[in-house]
């Protein structure tokens, strides 16, 4: 049943919001919140105590743009009763599971075979001689990393995605 709700995306946070919904909500009342700078840096430190304090897995914190909507509808609601209610609602509706990215997966898991193949072959060619003095320790993860925050950029450059 868990990976089954887990799949669905109705797991862990959902069950967690309901059980500990007063307390994160005291913990977003607890700050002085006089703009949305405030709202903001409160969400935020929400987020980033419960990404701190479960382990394994993580939390996208919502947009920018829906951090501002919400803090107009919160703003706007006169009772604390309705305050709550949309705090409650837009955790429950925003909060996702961090999706791990398959082409960063492949990546990952592809890259130190290659680059211990790449320098296999640059070993023997007289002009890449110098690569034999690179310890392998170094040449793989380096190789590896730069490939991974390649992959990053070029997705972020061709899809559009920025961070909000």
């Amino acid at each position: 049943m868990g990976m089954i709700m887990s799949l669905m995306g109705k797991g862990g946070l959902t069950q967690m919001l309901h059980l500990d919904a007063g307390t994160l909500y005291s913990r977003l009342i607890g700050k002085d919140i006089k703009d949305f700078y405030d709202f903001h840096i409160a969400i935020l430190d929400i987020f980033n105590t419960l990404n701190s304090a479960l382990p394994g897995k993580h939390y996208d914190a919502p947009s920018h743009k829906e951090v501002e909507a919400c803090f107009e509808t919160w703003k706007n609601a006169k009772d604390p009763r309705t305050k709550k209610k949309v705090f409650i609602e837009f955790m429950m509706e925003r909060v996702n599971l961090s999706k791990l990215d398959d082409a960063m997966m492949i990546t990952g898991i592809v890259t130190p075979p290659a680059a211990m193949a790449a320098k296999r072959a640059g070993e023997k060619v007289p002009q890449l001689k110098v690569i034999k003095a690179i310890p392998d320790v170094l040449f793989v993860p380096t190789v590896t990393v730069l490939a991974l925050v390649t992959v990053k950029f070029s997705k972020r450059l061709l899809m559009g995605n920025t961070a909000s």
